[in-house]
């Protein structure tokens, strides 16, 4: 695929630990990206405090600006997040809350992949089911096929050197980024 201009993702980590299976995904992204594709992994969901409308009604946390400035700004969103308890984690719901309440929604028509991973073989479907559906609230356009959930994902990320190891892996995600690509493209074409 030749890329015609730059385009510019930013990854949403849903996780706060640092020797994440999913943060090692997320900085694994960049180098598995097409040519003339940026990725840059936005602030962390840990900034942002609980959602507080008494706190909205002084004004919205800085961290919130920041991050819903990136979004916008952004071609693309990859959202890459575990499954806690069948859902998505309270920490990326949270920031989501917060960012939909901002006068413009950043992720109105924006277009999002998920990827989502775990240590068992449903690997957060569910996670990404129910972010799916809070998606459709923040009016962005959800990509769809292929979806990236990885299995066995602990055997699959070096955390510490924030990498795919997986050859098959690290090879589909490459395909899906591909494709998320053009995806945009179809969305907002670009001249």
């Amino acid at each position: 695929m030749t890329i015609e201009r730059p385009v510019n993702l930013v990854v949403l980590l849903g996780s706060l630990r640092s020797g994440s299976f999913h943060r090692a995904l997320a900085k694994a992204l960049p180098e598995l990206a097409p040519a003339g594709v940026t990725i840059t992994l936005l602030g962390s969901v840990g900034d942002i405090p609980h959602y507080n409308a008494d706190v909205q009604a002084e004004a919205f946390p800085g961290a919130v600006n920041d991050m819903a400035g990136a979004i916008a700004a952004a071609d693309g969103v990859v959202v890459v997040t575990p499954e806690y308890n069948y859902s998505v984690p309270g920490v990326l719901k949270n920031a989501l809350d917060w960012l939909s309440r901002l006068p413009s929604t950043p992720f109105a028509g924006k277009p999002v992949s998920i990827m989502s991973g775990s240590p068992g073989p449903i690997a957060g479907a569910r996670a990404q089911y129910h972010l799916r559906q809070i998606m459709v609230f923040l009016d962005a356009i959800v990509f769809t096929k292929p979806e990236v959930m990885v299995g066995a994902i602990n055997t699959k990320v070096d955390v510490n050197a924030g990498t795919v190891t997986d050859e098959s892996t690290r090879k589909f995600i490459g395909d899906h980024l591909q494709a998320f690509v053009q995806f945009v493209d179809r969305l907002s074409p670009r001249s």
